[in-house]
């Protein structure tokens, strides 16, 4: 594997904005994809969030690409989130070489995207909603589409869009590469990659259901009545510096900011989630990147994939339901090799969801007390094992991944 960047042998003026960008060292995903994407071999690529997969496609397509086909690669994301931090990647690592990038996504008009698209893209970053819209209008064609990445493919197929996916990879020419990469690669994928790929490399970089090893997590058991008085003592009795908190609703989110705006004078947050405007979640983001927030409160939709530095801790307001969500939540802390904390409140009615992420990480998950807190008692504080209680009757599972999925794809498109 490659030691450095400069051993890929990137043209000059790629390697030049990798220089630029300060990157040294290619992480493990990146010495084992590059080279083999450099040679336009078809690539299966599975990593722990967090490790560089943006420029492990990104790089060997600017590498490539021959200006004058228009557009020549499509890259897919599962959200709006997701294409725009792919954008701004593309852009720096294009910074000196003329290639002209357009992005297209939900939550804004057509127009300027519509200008954008007959001003001759080389690089189309696009949801799958967005893209199927312009393609229906005429706006756009994929027929000299040379070079096909289906980023965060794992959190596509979650969302509903393998339909979405099919239409839009079959619309696209035999003769081209395409690239896989994801988190995770549940076997759904090995159904849509033996089709969409040819003879594809599959490089799987760590254990696939397995948090970082940078990341401490931990469970704080709770009675259901107490779960806001214990987190906002959790919080006042941790040093933070960056902190993430995901709720499963978007109507949590929106209390939680209430609640944390009126409680903690001293901590700056924003909210994130579907309903509000996309220039509103466009600054919440940037806010909270650039240090004008202390804290972010938000659904899944900035669970996975976004390259947010510096994050020192996440609190999970609700075990999520799906283990898979869970490893995604806290991979936002602890990245690039740097240390992070992960706390999830658990209460009673929330034990099958607890036991199912340890299941999937392979691993019990440390249960934690704050000596200071009034604990109501709870059988979740005990030392025995626990009996789950079972919630009120609740829809069928076909029907909540139905409501899950609807919810998804309005956040994404």
């Amino acid at each position: 594997m490659s030691s450095t960047f400069a051993d890929l042998g990137l043209i000059p003026p790629i390697q030049r904005a990798v220089d630029k960008a300060g990157y040294v060292t290619p992480t493990t995903i990146q010495a084992r994809a590059m080279p083999e994407a450099l040679l336009n071999r078809d690539i299966v690529g599975a990593s722990q969030t967090g490790t560089g997969k943006t420029a492990a496609f990104a790089l060997p397509v600017l590498n490539n690409i021959a200006p004058g086909i228009h557009p020549q690669c499509l890259i897919l994301e599962p959200t709006r989130e997701l294409a725009a931090q792919v954008e701004e990647q593309m852009r720096r690592f294009a910074y000196y070489r003329p290639l002209n990038v357009v992005l297209l996504h939900g939550g804004v008009g057509y127009g300027p995207q519509t200008d954008a698209l007959e001003n001759n893209p080389d690089i189309v970053i696009a949801t799958p909603g967005r893209l199927l819209d312009h393609m229906s209008r005429g706006t756009i064609t994929l027929k000299e589409i040379r070079y096909l990445i289906l980023d965060e493919v794992d959190r596509m197929l979650d969302m509903g869009f393998l339909p979405d996916v099919r239409r839009i990879v079959d619309k696209c020419p035999k003769d081209r590469q395409t690239l896989f990469f994801s988190a995770t690669m549940p076997p759904a994928i090995q159904t849509l990659a033996e089709w969409a790929l040819r003879d594809p490399l599959e490089i799987e970089v760590g254990h696939r259901q397995s948090p970082a090893e940078t990341v401490a997590h931990a469970f704080y058991p709770v009675a259901m009545e107490q779960r806001d008085e214990l987190l906002l003592t959790l919080l006042k009795s941790t040093d933070f510096h960056s902190l993430m908190i995901f709720t499963r609703t978007k109507k949590e989110a929106d209390m939680l900011h209430s609640m944390l705006s009126a409680s903690l004078k001293e901590a700056r947050t924003a909210v994130m989630h579907s309903d509000i405007r996309q220039s509103d979640r466009t600054r919440a983001l940037q806010g909270f990147r650039s240090g004008e927030f202390d804290v972010i409160i938000a659904t899944d939709v900035a669970a996975r994939g976004l390259d947010i530095s510096g994050v020192t801790h996440v609190i999970n307001y609700r075990v999520p339901e799906n283990p898979e969500d869970y490893v995604h939540r806290i991979g936002r802390t602890g990245r690039a090799q740097k240390e992070g904390d992960a706390f999830t409140l658990l209460s009673a009615d929330e034990a099958d969801y607890a036991k199912a992420v340890e299941r999937f990480i392979g691993r019990p998950i440390e249960r934690r007390r704050l000596e200071s807190f009034p604990y109501v008692y709870t059988a979740l504080l005990e030392d025995k094992p626990l009996r789950p209680v079972r919630p009120p009757r609740r829809p069928s599972p076909d029907k909540k991944r139905r409501r899950q999925r609807q919810r998804d794809r309005a956040e994404a498109s």
